[in-house]
């Protein structure tokens, strides 16, 4: 029976990783769930289904509405009073740090952006392993993060990377030539930079083929999550940015490949669906049985590789720039970009200006403000991530 603490449980990862576990309850106990408060509906059906006994909740004032949640619940179950075992209750933003060092043998952290950095670092000194569907702790993170894990501590859960882990496993790192990093394309694929000026939040929100929450969404269609995708390959598996290679690939299916320098390639094939990534990072480095439908071979199929076109979406090469700098450049890139994301979705900024101003951003940091890697601690990412936000804020409002 594996102990799991599930940061981010009300998001598309964390109930993903919920069904995953829901038809394995003999070999996973769920004890604890960390959610930002904001959806206590679903957080309180959780609670009853997998019974945690610590719930975190970042916004401290949702914990009334909880409680209401919870007793609504158990009435909706038929339950008496006696049967409704309230969990203990962690409250604030440094809840889920809390919870990431309690005792487990895995924390999935699936929280949403630079708020996921001090609940990685947390788990790492722990030595729990850590499952990463947040990327962002770990590219703003950088060398702060991978000199914390120990080997093998740390598991991603993207299905690109979760690719690249099973596809490594076929030969030795100094035999692997380059990282080939799939991209869907997004909604906008083919588009021409003219095209995509006056494109609506809701067309930036109509993934072709996955089904994920707004920022991770709408960073597809800019493909600035290909960009934090190419910086946590390169940290992960310690290969130069330059030997990774994005290739637009619409059906996602092939979720990534690795080159060899004898001109083999290794591709991890399978339909779009993170339960698979998810239910081998819960267990690694072994498989579950019949986790996500495979792919059938009974059919006639095709499937398409094309360069990705740089020139119409440049956040992958924005990110090389951040990446080749390293230090803080990585977290004033990802900061930016969540401020744009929140300005574009609410009207505020068109479309093709996101990438625009996280390149001022970044630009202005590496000018002045940037920490080196050899100098930078956890409080340099913060201010940094802290001036990125307030940064691209300040541009936006002057209509950059």
């Amino acid at each position: 029976m594996r102990k799991v603490i599930l940061l981010g449980s009300t998001g598309s990862i964390g109930t993903q990783t919920l069904d995953v576990i829901s038809t394995r309850r003999d070999s996973f106990d769920v004890v604890g769930l960390a959610a930002s408060g904001s959806h206590t509906q679903l957080l309180a059906q959780q609670i009853a289904d997998f019974r945690p006994r610590v719930v975190a909740l970042a916004k401290a004032s949702a914990a009334r509405d909880l409680m209401q949640a919870l007793y609504a619940e158990a009435d909706l179950r038929g339950w008496s009073m006696g049967e409704t075992e309230l969990p203990k209750l962690l409250l604030g933003p440094d809840a889920a740090t809390e919870m990431a060092s309690m005792d487990a043998d895995v924390v999935v952290n699936a929280v949403t952006g630079a708020a996921g950095l001090r609940p990685t670092l947390a788990c790492l000194a722990a030595g729990t392993t850590l499952a990463l569907a947040n990327k962002e702790s770990l590219v703003i993170g950088g060398r702060l993060v991978m000199d914390a894990a120990a080997e093998g501590q740390l598991v991603a859960v993207d299905s690109e990377h979760s690719a690249f882990a099973q596809a490594l496993r076929g030969g030795r790192s100094d035999e692997v030539r380059r990282l080939i990093l799939t991209a869907s394309g997004g909604p906008f694929r083919g588009r021409t930079a003219a095209e995509l000026s006056d494109v609506t939040p809701a067309e930036a929100m109509a993934h072709p083929t996955w089904a994920m929450g707004r920022v991770i969404t709408i960073n597809s269609a800019t493909l600035v999550n290909k960009g934090l995708e190419l910086l946590e390959a390169g940290l992960l598996y310690g290969v130069d940015l330059d030997d990774i290679t994005v290739v637009v690939h619409p059906q996602s299916v092939v979720h990534s490949m690795v080159e060899f320098v004898d001109g083999s390639t290794l591709a991890q094939a399978s339909p779009p669906d993170m339960r698979l990534p998810i239910g081998l990072a819960l267990t690694w480095p072994h498989r579950l049985p019949d986790v996500a439908a495979p792919c059938d071979w009974s059919r006639a199929t095709s499937w398409t590789f094309e360069p990705l076109d740089d020139d119409t979406f440049p956040a992958v090469r924005l990110a090389r720039r951040a990446g080749q700098a390293s230090g803080t450049a990585p977290a004033v890139y990802n900061a930016a970009n969540e401020a744009c994301v929140d300005a574009f979705s609410e009207g505020r900024l068109s479309f093709t200006d996101i990438v625009a101003t996280i390149e001022v951003c970044l630009e202005e940091h590496l000018k002045d403000g940037h920490v080196a890697d050899g100098d930078m601690d956890v409080d340099a990412v913060l201010a940094a991530d802290a001036w990125g936000r307030r940064r691209a804020a300040e541009l936006v409002g002057r209509g950059a």
